[in-house]
């Protein structure tokens, strides 16, 4: 690891007021495997495309397949936060970080610590009934035989956002938000290739841009600070006290 890029990357972390936009590369380095990578799931070998499992319309034509594929391949129980997202937690509790703005499901952020998160493809932590709207707990899914259903008869469905569907506005609105204000933005263990969120950087014009990526994204030209390294690694050895 660059001891300068890690030292400069600390004093830009202390001047305070950063948000974090991170990506599916955070929640690797707990065990979940990410979608595009060599070993993602959309390298995988099913009986549909893993992107149409993962739609709408699957869902609503074909829910049995859907929760086999859900419970095998996006829940994950047994993974926990890992060093990345610790330290994000401990800066926003020392009042340097502002928000995390995350595009995982996962909750690891929440489960390590952070309150101000925001989630742009939902989580799998919700769930409701597509019939009714009672909401429903993770549980609710994973101990389920097949497809989970309401008292009322209605599928509960998962609160995450499905291929064919839009994102939610009020998080986009709160990631605008927090972006725009921001004197430092932080990007890591994202690729920012997938839109709309690989458009929130658009909004930052503060001071410091920081990449912290294991590969090359668009915006390095545009950075004050390129780190490519894990993104766990990196933050962990931020001291700030």
């Amino acid at each position: 690891m660059d001891n300068a890029k890690i030292t400069q990357l600390t004093e830009i972390i202390k001047a305070g007021n950063a948000v974090f936009l991170g990506g599916a590369g955070v929640s690797t380095e707990s065990g979940i495997p990410d979608f595009r990578g060599t070993y993602g799931l959309y390298q995988g070998k099913y009986e549909y495309p893993a992107e149409e499992i993962l739609s709408i319309d699957f869902l609503e034509d074909n829910p049995e397949y859907f929760y086999e594929f859900y419970k095998k391949n996006i829940i994950h129980t047994e993974a926990k936060p890992n060093a990345a997202h610790i330290k994000l937690a401990e800066l926003e509790a020392a009042g340097l970080l502002t928000a995390v703005i995350t595009q995982n499901i996962d909750g690891l952020h929440q489960m390590a610590g952070s309150k101000n998160v925001v989630e742009m493809h939902g989580t799998i932590h919700k769930n409701y009934c597509i019939e009714c709207e009672k909401g429903y707990p993770l549980e609710a899914v994973t101990e389920a035989a097949g497809i989970p259903r309401c008292p009322c008869g209605g599928i509960i469905r998962p609160e995450v956002t499905l291929y064919g569907e839009s994102l939610d506005i009020d998080a986009i609105t709160s990631a605008v938000d927090y972006i725009s204000a921001a004197d430092t933005l932080i990007i890591g263990g994202t690729s920012l290739i997938v839109y709309p969120v690989a458009g929130l950087p658009g909004y930052f014009k503060g001071r410091n841009l920081v990449i912290i990526n294991k590969s090359r994204t668009p915006l390095e030209g545009r950075a004050k600070l390129v780190i490519s390294a894990s993104i766990g690694e990196t933050l962990d050895l931020v001291r700030v006290s």
